[in-house]
């Protein structure tokens, strides 16, 4: 299935995206369950509950606004740094050579706050007062669906609910400037999201394609398979004494070609237009200003 959360006449709505991509048909939902957009159902689903019926007849995806499929994660999103080989290298001659960590031995793993998290088409606000080093990361998002604590790697997959496309955009230098890297990560509107969730009986998500482009030029393109470490190794790490739950994220890292790898490095501006897509899964495409 591909979930969608979406706006039409004022109100917003969940549905079941069309196999050509073209229509969405709304669920049967209250308002106040249908603000939480998909997380309703997944939390529903794993209690055991069923999809709800549908409420109207579909309607044309070009009628309506995308949300972000969960508008306000139930917390922090967990995020995984330098998880590709070539983004690992890459960063390695940057400023991050003086703290680079044993990415070989265990993940980096950070947190985003679930307000910076937008649709994907909205705008992407630059803070220009704050940061002059704005980046993209295009990456794919494990999205939990059966919680635990401590789980072990052999039976991760089955904790995923579904798959969706995260832009984890960052303030570089207010990320090297306080070591911690969640202030630089969690500024408002730091996590486009979109345009639905697939759900992980008709998507793999070990074997995709993570693309990003700037302005029409293709700066990333990194296959999932070259993760140094996959999405089984990443929930049991993340889950090591933390209980995860239903709707909980995971954004399993960026590919080689991020601006601040360049020589010299090219950062965002207003007016840039950042397109991530994924193969098989869909694209969010969000215009800095």
């Amino acid at each position: 299935m591909r979930i969608a959360t979406f706006t039409s006449e004022g109100h917003r709505k969940v549905g079941l995206v069309s196999a050509d991509g073209k229509t969405v048909a709304p669920l049967q939902l209250t308002q106040a369950q249908a603000d939480s957009g998909v997380l309703t159902l997944i939390e529903s689903l794993a209690e055991g509950g069923s999809l709800p019926e549908a409420a109207a007849p579909a309607v044309n995806l070009d009628d309506v606004v995308l949300d972000a499929p969960l508008p306000k994660p139930r917390r922090n999103l967990w995020c995984v740094g330098r998880n590709y080989h070539a983004h690992a290298k890459e960063l390695a001659a940057s400023v991050f050579k003086d703290n680079a960590a044993k990415t070989d031995e265990w993940p980096i793993v950070f947190t985003k706050v679930p307000e910076c998290v937008v649709g994907p088409h909205d705008d992407v606000l630059v803070p220009s007062e704050v940061s002059t080093q704005i980046d993209y990361e295009a990456e794919l998002a494990v999205v939990i669906g059966k919680g635990g604590k401590n789980i072990m790697r052999s039976a991760a997959m089955s904790h995923v609910f579904g798959y969706t496309v995260v832009n984890d955009v960052t303030a570089r230098d207010v990320q090297m400037r306080h070591g911690q890297w969640d202030l630089g990560k969690s500024f408002d509107t730091f996590c486009p999201m979109g345009p639905w969730i697939v759900t992980a009986d008709e998507f793999d998500g070990t074997k995709t394609r993570v693309r990003c482009w700037v302005n029409g030029e293709l700066r990333q393109d990194g296959p999932t398979e070259n993760m140094i470490f996959d999405i089984p190794m990443l929930i049991e790490t993340v889950s090591r004494g933390i209980t995860l739950y239903p709707g909980d994220v995971i954004a399993t890292g960026t590919p080689a070609g991020v601006g601040m790898g360049m020589s010299p490095p090219r950062y965002l501006r207003a007016g840039d237009v950042v397109r991530v897509e994924i193969d098989r899964l869909g694209a969010i495409e969000n215009k800095f200003v």
